[in-house]
């Protein structure tokens, strides 16, 4: 099984939101239809500009927390590495 870190923003350079899944598309998915109450759809984070992958779920879990500790504008450099546009990688991955 795959396992994947994600960060999710509400707008280029906006709230930023971390979490750790093992189905990508249908958890961004979930936030985007704003199926549970809570901090992403407060404040209208449901944008993936980041993911990465991990094999193991304690690896993901170590990653996830290690980001979440992380400076606000480390998080923005290491979204800027990846995705410079801040494109929302969803709408690439399911074409929609």
């Amino acid at each position: 099984m795959t396992y994947y870190i994600y960060i999710l923003a509400s707008q280029r350079n906006g709230t930023l939101y971390i979490g750790v899944t093992n189905n990508l598309l249908n958890r961004v998915k979930q936030h985007r239809e704003k199926k549970n109450q809570g901090f992403t759809k407060r404040y209208h984070v449901n944008m993936l500009v980041y993911y990465e992958e991990f094999q193991y779920i304690y690896d993901a879990l170590a990653r996830e927390k290690q980001l979440k500790n992380w400076r606000r504008l480390w998080k923005l450099d290491l979204i800027e590495q990846y995705n410079p546009g801040w494109h929302d990688l969803y709408e690439i991955f399911t074409g929609s």
